[in-house]
C-alpha cells in the first residue's frame, strides 16, 4: 500500500507531509543484544515527488536513538539526499496538549446543569503545571471549568512516535526505503529448564529465549536475530550495527528452532521463521533441547582461611553443605553449542511422578566444550561439625616471617539411606605443608587442599589433619 499525503495545519511551508505507517511496511528485521540495545531495519513503500519531500515515518520505536537513524532507498539507491531528521516522541495526551497551548487561546464550553444549554467563552492558557490557570475575560480561573476546545494539534505533538525526514528526491514515484536505527526497549534473555533423572546422573535440558518489547511499537512478522555476548557500548555502535547487518545477510538457514553462528567475538542466533513482537509483550521462543545429558552431583563443604592464622577452637556445628551439579557442554554429552547467559531452573520428579523445583542458578555465556556448574541449594541430611583441635606458633626463621602449626577435626554426618561422598575444600594461606592427615588430600591449587570423604548411610566420618603454615 502506498503512503498517503496529509497537510499539517501548523506548518507554513509548501511541502506536504506524507505519512508512512505500518500499513506501508514491507519487511522488518530486528537484531537484539543483551544490554537493552537492538538494531531495527524497517523496509517500507513510499511515494515521493521530485524535489523536496517530508516523510513522517510513524510507528517507530519510542526508545529510538535518533542519532543512529539512517534512511536509504533500496529500490533506487542514491535517488535522494537527506536534509534533516526530527524525532517526535512527545506523544499526544490531554495534559500534553494543554501544556503546548500555554500562552495561546482555547475555547471553554460550559453546560448548564438544569437546561443543558451550552455557552462558549474564549480563554487564554496561563499555566498548565500542577493544575490549570486560565484567563477568561477580566478574571482568572483555576481548574477546568468545562470542556476545552482546541483549534488544532501542534505539529510536534504526535499520537505515535514519529521520525520526520526532509529530503530532496531526484526520481518521482514509488520507492522502497529502509530505515535502520538503534533503540532501547527491546531485551532478550535465555531461560533454561532442566529435569534431573531419578539417580541424579543425567538431566534433560530445554532452553528458551525470552523476548520483552517495551519500545513503544509493534514489529509484525519480523525477522529476528539475537546476539549473545558483552558488546562494548562506548565504541562506535553503528559499526557494531553494520557488522550485525552483514551477518544478517549471511545467516545460515536451518529447518526449525534457532540457527547459531559466530559473529565477531560474539554468537548470533537466528530464528528461522518470522515472528510478531507486540508492544508491551513478553514472548518465548525455543532455543535448544537435549536429553540424557550426563551430570555430576557434588556435596561441598567450603572452608575459610582465617582460622589458620589464630587460635579459634570451635568453628561451626551442623554446618550446611552446598549442593552443586555440573555437566559438560560437549557433543558427547548431547550438547556442544554456545549457551547464552541466563537462569537454569532445575526440577526433579518425586515418588508420585510430580516434577518439583529443586533450585536454580545463573550461568554466564558458555562456549562449547566448557563445564556448566550450578549451585542448587544446601543439603538437608548431610551436615558437618568443624573445630580446631590445636594451634601453636613456631619460631620464625627471620623477623619478617610468621610460622604456625594447627590441627583440625571435621566430622561429617549422613542421615540418608545411601552412602554419599563429600568434597571438603580448605583454602590454606601462605606457604603450607601438610604434616598429618587421616586420609590423603589433593592440592587442587597453590592455596587449596581438597579431600573426597565417603560417609556411610546413617553414619559419620571424621577427617583429621595437621598443617604447617608460613607467612
Amino acid at each position: 500500500m502506498g503512503a498517503t499525503a496529509q497537510s499539517r495545519p501548523a506548518d507554513n511551508t509548501a511541502v506536504q507531509e506524507r505519512r508512512v505507517t505500518l500499513s506501508d511496511q514491507q519487511a522488518v528485521a530486528i537484531t537484539i543484544y543483551n544490554e537493552d540495545l537492538a538494531l531495527v531495519k524497517d523496509a517500507r513503500s513510499v511515494s515521493l515527488d521530485a524535489g523536496a519531500n517530508r516523510l513522517a515515518l510513524r510507528d517507530v520505536s519510542a526508545r529510538m536513538r535518533p542519532e543512529t537513524a539512517q534512511l536509504r532507498s533500496v529500490s533506487h539507491p542514491g535517488s535522494f539526499d537527506l536534509l534533516e531528521q526530527n524525532f517526535d516522541f512527545d506523544l499526544l495526551t490531554p495534559g500534553k496538549l494543554l501544556e503546548k497551548y500555554v500562552g495561546r487561546s482555547v475555547r471553554v464550553v460550559k453546560t448548564h446543569p438544569t437546561t443543558g444549554a451550552e455557552t462558549v467563552e474564549t480563554a487564554q492558557v496561563l499555566a498548565a503545571n500542577n493544575g490549570v490557570v486560565l484567563k477568561i475575560g477580566d478574571r482568572i480561573e483555576t481548574g477546568v471549568p468545562g470542556r476545552i476546545v482546541y483549534d488544532d494539534v501542534p505539529a510536534n505533538l504526535r499520537d505515535r512516535p514519529t521520525l520526520v525526514t526532509e529530503l530532496v528526491n531526484r526520481r518521482a514515484g514509488s520507492q522502497q526505503v529502509e530505515l535502520s536505527y538503534l533503540t532501547g526497549g527491546l531485551n532478550w534473555q535465555a531461560d533454561y529448564v532442566a529435569e534431573l533423572g531419578a539417580d541424579d546422573k543425567t538431566l534433560d535440558l530445554n532452553g528458551w529465549v525470552t523476548l520483552t518489547n517495551r519500545s513503544g511499537t509493534a514489529y509484525p512478522n519480523a525477522k529476528l536475530q539475537l546476539v549473545a555476548g558483552n558488546v562494548n557500548r562506548v565504541r562506535d555502535e553503528m559499526r557494531v550495527a553494520a557488522k550485525a547487518e552483514r551477518a544478517m545477510l549471511a545467516a545460515p538457514v536451518a529447518a526449525a528452532g534457532m540457527a547459531q553462528e559466530a559473529l565477531f567475538e560474539y554468537h548470533l542466533y537466528t530464528l528461522n521463521r518470522p515472528t510478531t513482537l507486540a508492544d508491551n509483550q513478553t514472548k518465548q521462543v525455543a532455543l535448544l533441547n537435549a536429553a540424557a545429558v550426563p551430570v555430576k552431583k557434588e556435596l561441598l563443604l567450603q572452608g575459610n582461611d582465617y582460622y589458620y592464622r589464630n587460635s579459634i577452637g570451635d568453628i561451626g556445628q551442623k554446618m550446611k553443605l552446598g549442593v552443586f551439579v555440573e555437566f559438560e557442554n560437549r557433543e558427547a554429552s548431547h550438547l556442544g553449542q554456545p549457551l547464552p547467559k541466563g537462569v537454569v531452573r532445575v526440577y526433579k520428579r518425586d515418588s508420585m511422578g510430580n516434577a518439583q523445583f529443586v533450585g536454580e542458578d545463573r550461568i554466564d555465556h558458555t562456549p562449547k566444550n566448557e563445564t556448566v556448574r550450578l549451585k542448587l541449594g544446601e543439603a538437608f541430611d548431610v551436615t558437618a561439625d568443624k573445630k580446631q583441635t590445636d594451634f601453636k606458633r613456631r619460631e620464625p626463621t627471620n623477623k619478617a616471617s610468621y610460622v604456625s602449626e594447627s590441627a583440625y577435626e571435621i566430622t561429617l554426618r549422613n542421615a540418608k539411606t545411601e552412602t554419599v561422598t563429600v568434597t571438603v575444600r580448605e583454602p590454606v594461606p601462605g606457604d603450607w605443608q601438610m604434616l598429618e592427615e587421616s586420609q590423603r588430600h589433593t592440592k587442587v591449587a597453590s592455596g587449596t587442599a581438597q579431600w573426597q570423604v565417603t560417609v556411610p548411610a546413617g553414619g559419620s566420618t571424621t577427617l583429621r589433619y595437621r598443617v604447617l603454615v608460613r607467612f
